[in-house]
């Protein structure tokens, strides 16, 4: 009885705080900018999409402005929204270099911002929304030291350096593999746009230097397809084992294909929505905590 209680209690409090957003959404039209860093990959595209539809249902407009993945374009996009008077800014960083510039100018213009899948650490978000990189790239190295017994060379195309995903997916993947000393880093080079044209040219390069890799971990999953792609053309005498992380389209397909052996999934639309939640509970004063993992 007592756990029924509980459970409906939940769901008053989550209809009440629904109708609270609902409530501000009509008493006035609020405009919420949303920064993506690059909307050529898919998982910032999921992101887009899923803020897109939430904001439409809510009654809320969303203004979307794509950085290309470039950090100084960005500024500009983010300078240009506050002068448009969004009420609040929901910030996926296009890259580590003052990335807390955009946050501090949003403050100043007293605008709440939820910062997603990258917190600049100069300047967090008022709450930040994120997969736990961290334990996610561990499980993911322990899938490898069990598909690999333990034993082999590791080449590494990481994401862009100083990043919170890159960061915390070199952590992760790292605790995993000091559990196996027989598997090796031999090569590790950073990528500065995760796309996979760009993972295609790093991994060509590992194994032309590293003809004896065994691994491959891309940090993104576009990097990975990449790397398969380089592996592939290089027709080499032994398997690698490639690996990505997102969980997007692409590398779900190419791991159902046996391209991939692995990947992990982020929930793309869940935080697209959450971010939207996010911002309008800032709006209506609610204290957020300053780091919410999905």
């Amino acid at each position: 009885m007592k756990l029924a209680h509980r459970v409906v209690a939940a769901a008053v409090c989550a209809t009440v705080a629904l109708v609270s957003q609902q409530a501000l959404a009509q008493a006035k039209k609020v405009r919420i900018g949303l920064a993506v860093a690059n909307l050529q990959a898919d998982f910032f595209n999921q992101i887009k999409q899923s803020v897109e539809a939430s904001g439409k249902t809510r009654g809320v407009e969303i203004i979307t402005v794509d950085a290309k993945g470039d950090a100084a374009l960005q500024a500009g996009q983010i300078k240009d929204l506050l002068a448009r008077k969004i009420d609040a800014l929901i910030y996926i960083p296009a890259g580590a270099s003052a990335a807390g510039l955009p946050v501090k100018a949003a403050r100043a213009a007293k605008i709440p911002v939820v910062t997603v899948d990258r917190n600049p650490p100069d300047a967090p978000g008022d709450t930040f929304i994120a997969t736990d990189s961290v334990a996610a790239a561990r499980t993911l190295g322990d899938y490898v030291v069990k598909m690999t017994g333990g034993k082999g060379s590791v080449g590494i195309i990481q994401g862009q350096l100083g990043t919170t995903p890159e960061m915390d997916r070199d952590k992760g993947f790292n605790e995993a593999l000091a559990k196996a000393p027989g598997l090796t880093v031999v090569a590790k080079q950073a990528s500065q746009t995760w796309l996979q044209d760009e993972g295609f040219k790093i991994a060509q390069g590992m194994l032309q230097s590293n003809p004896r890799i065994t691994v491959l971990f891309g940090r993104a999953d576009a990097l990975a397809l990449g790397a398969a792609q380089a592996v592939k053309v290089a027709n080499l005498d032994h398997k690698v084992l490639v690996v990505g992380f997102d969980g997007d389209i692409g590398g779900l397909k190419a791991v159902k294909n046996g391209v991939l052996a692995a990947t992990m999934t982020q929930r793309t639309q869940a935080m697209g929505r959450l971010s939207l939640d996010a911002a309008l509970d800032l709006l209506a004063g609610k204290k957020l905590p300053p780091l919410q993992l999905q």
